[in-house]
Parts: structure tokens; C-alpha cells; sequence
């Protein structure tokens, strides 16, 4: 009996996911991120308590460039992190379900993320 070659499932390949199911994901990667960025400060306040030599060695770190790139990444996915959970305290109070209103709330999430982590930025830079 020969046997036909056919793909698993056809539906992947036309299958497009909607925006919501995008930022789902998305919310729950910046999640994990979140609690890993929680544990990689932890550690470095671990590392700043041993003195000042610790503390000149952890400050040239953070003053890379690309350490700081990481950082603000961390400070948007915290932001749209935030964002996302306020849309969902909107869902569970029973508003915002019509797909319109849903994709609206998207937009405004990421816009909302991205001004609070350039506000951020510019308090930074006029702090120091």
C-alpha cells in the first residue's frame, strides 16, 4: 500500500494568528523575562554589598553599551507587561471583547509602553 506524502497539518501554512494571540504570547515571553531580569538584579545587589571594588567593577558592566540596551528592553517589557495587565483588568470587568475595541486596546498598549519607557528614558538622562 503506498502511502501518500502529505503535510501534518495544512492549516499552518494558511493559518494566520490574530493580533491578539500575538500579544498574548508576547505578554507571557516578557513575563519570563521579567522574573529572569528580577533574578539577574537580585544578584547584582548581591554583587554591590561586597564593597566599593564591587561596586566600580558592576557599575563598568551596567555603563556597556549593550548592557544598557538590554536594560531599557527590560524597561519596555516591563511597561507593556504593565499595559497588557490593565487591558486584562478591562476584560475581566467585561468590557472591551468586540475585535474593533480589542485591536484598539493593542495599539494603544504598545503606544502606551513605548511613551512610558521614552518618559523613563528622559528622566534618566535629566537626572544624571
Amino acid at each position: 500500500m503506498e502511502q501518500r506524502r502529505r503535510p501534518l497539518s495544512p492549516h499552518l501554512q494558511v493559518y494566520r494568528l490574530p493580533l491578539t494571540a500575538v500579544v498574548s504570547m508576547t505578554h507571557r515571553m516578557t513575563g519570563v523575562l521579567l522574573a529572569a531580569g528580577l533574578m539577574l538584579f537580585v544578584v547584582s545587589l548581591a554583587v554591590l554589598q561586597c564593597g566599593a571594588s564591587s561596586f566600580e567593577s558592576m557599575q563598568s558592566v551596567i555603563l556597556q553599551p549593550l548592557v544598557s540596551v538590554a536594560i531599557w528592553m527590560m524597561v519596555y517589557a516591563l511597561f507593556f507587561h504593565m499595559c497588557h495587565g490593565v487591558r486584562h483588568l478591562f476584560w475581566d470587568a467585561g468590557e472591551g471583547y468586540e475585535k474593533p475595541l480589542m485591536n484598539y486596546y493593542i495599539i494603544l498598549e504598545l503606544f502606551a509602553s513605548v511613551i512610558l519607557t521614552g518618559i523613563s528614558y528622559l528622566f534618566v538622562q535629566l537626572g544624571s
